[in-house]
């Protein structure tokens, strides 16, 4: 069907309750509201806040839940990191338990990729790329995208800084019901300090590697005959390093995993400038065996090798570039969300940038569910009429699309009739423009 996404965003709450996570934050203790219109609310917020337009565009003033004044009452109050975690958990349980979204993956695999914005305002947080930004300055919005195709969470980054420096922060943060362990990027997440703090924590790190040619191979022991390989293998893992700093390594692991510091200033702290700090080349030695040699994180999840892997198994290649083109796909649909003020990002403060780019991630996913129950909708009549899709052609389906749902201009706040107690819309076929429900009702 087509929609608004004003109504897309409110049938998906009749769907999963996700807008009741959004609680007023009092001195003593976290309270549930008992206003029955405060999900009307916080949707309408939610949308200017994801469309990056005014509330002004969203007031009804004949209805007490859309004043302006409610609405601003409802964003400064209940609008903040941890609701917005909250409700995003929620909305990733839901999709992931429909019987669509298993053709899609296990909620093992995720890839972090960053949407970059420009910052016109002064802050302290934006940073200079030519690249991205032009003239200006701007900011990186790093983002988890599961193989399910939902968003996992996110932080703002300053646009210059090397994203592997946050990858295992988001990671570690996110707290949704899945829980990734193979985890894929692009060539500039790449480094062999990553590589190893990945291995201590328990993921597997799978790059794409852009320039093979001037990799690095490493070898245990300069005695081993590897074969054909030898030559390839030219360089040795310097082990008495990382025996040395063994127990500095599981210190490290453990307060990362532990939250108690955050991996950016840990990661910070392993270099000095650019030359690295003897636990900073202990990581990257552990690096080396990882991405070079089957270890724990392996034996786990694959039994051969990341970077003889990707140079031999072409499955394995076209895998991680699917996964990436997900996160791809998100980063599109977004863009086409946050159209508003030119797509720029005007908070001045990282709070406030980061609770208005978690709306966007929030409303992708919203519009990521609502598409996987409709898709899961049609494959259900296709099995009520006798001609069920071909599994391998329901793992290419994608729940990304965007061209019936409109995000211009209406925001109408109205649920459907058929949608307001979770119910769904009747479908339409495409070629009469008439509703499955009378064929439904026959069949």
């Amino acid at each position: 069907p087509k929609i608004d996404l004003s109504e897309l965003v409110l049938e998906v709450n009749a769907y999963t309750g996700f807008a009741k996570e959004f609680i007023v934050l009092n001195d003593s203790k976290n309270a549930p509201t008992t206003d029955p219109d405060l999900e009307l609310s916080v949707c309408a917020v939610l949308v200017a806040q994801a469309c990056n337009i005014s509330l002004g565009s969203v007031v009804k003033p004949d209805v007490p839940a859309l004043t302006l004044k409610r609405l601003m009452h409802v964003q400064q109050n209940y609008i903040r990191n941890d609701t917005l975690m909250r409700a995003n958990a929620k909305l990733v349980e839901a999709h992931s338990g429909l019987p669509i979204v298993r053709h899609w993956g296990q909620g093992e695999v995720a890839s972090v990729d960053g949407l970059r914005f420009v910052v016109p305002v002064q802050s302290l947080h934006r940073a200079p790329n030519r690249k991205y930004f032009g003239a200006g300055r701007g900011i990186t919005y790093l983002s988890i995208t599961s193989d399910q195709y939902s968003g996992l969470g996110g932080t703002v980054i300053p646009g210059t800084v090397r994203d592997s420096l946050y990858i295992l922060s988001t990671l570690l943060e996110q707290n949704t019901t899945l829980a990734p362990k193979e985890i894929m990027t692009d060539t500039a997440s790449y480094s062999d300090i990553i590589f190893g703090l990945f291995h201590l924590l328990g993921y597997r790190f799978a790059p794409r590697i852009a320039d093979l040619k001037n990799t690095r191979f490493w070898r245990m022991d300069s005695s081993t005959d590897y074969g054909e390989l030898n030559k390839l293998a030219g360089h040795k893992v310097n082990t008495t390093l990382i025996a040395e700093h063994w127990d500095d390594l599981l210190r490290l692991a453990g307060s990362l995993k532990l939250g108690t510091v955050q991996a950016p200033d840990i990661l910070l702290s392993l270099t000095r400038g650019k030359t690295p700090t003897g636990l900073g080349r202990a990581a990257a030695e552990l690096g080396r065996i990882a991405k070079t040699r089957t270890g724990p994180i392996g034996a786990a999840l694959s039994k051969t090798l990341h970077l003889l892997e990707y140079i031999q198994d072409e499955d394995y290649r076209r895998r991680i570039l699917i996964q990436l083109n997900r996160g791809e796909l998100r980063n599109s649909l977004a863009r086409v969300i946050h159209h508003g003020q030119r797509g720029e990002v005007r908070e001045r403060y990282k709070e406030g940038q980061e609770d208005h780019l978690s709306a966007l991630g929030l409303m992708v996913n919203a519009v990521v569910i609502w598409n996987s129950r409709y898709l899961q909708a049609v494959l259900d009549w296709l099995e009520v009429v006798d001609e069920p899709a071909n599994p391998e052609d329901i793992a290419r389906l994608s729940p990304l699309r965007f061209e019936h749902i409109n995000m211009l201009g209406r925001y109408h706040f109205d649920l459907h009739d058929e949608a307001k107690h979770g119910g769904m819309r009747p479908l339409r076929d495409p070629d009469t423009l008439e509703t499955f429900e009378e064929l439904w009702r026959a069949a």
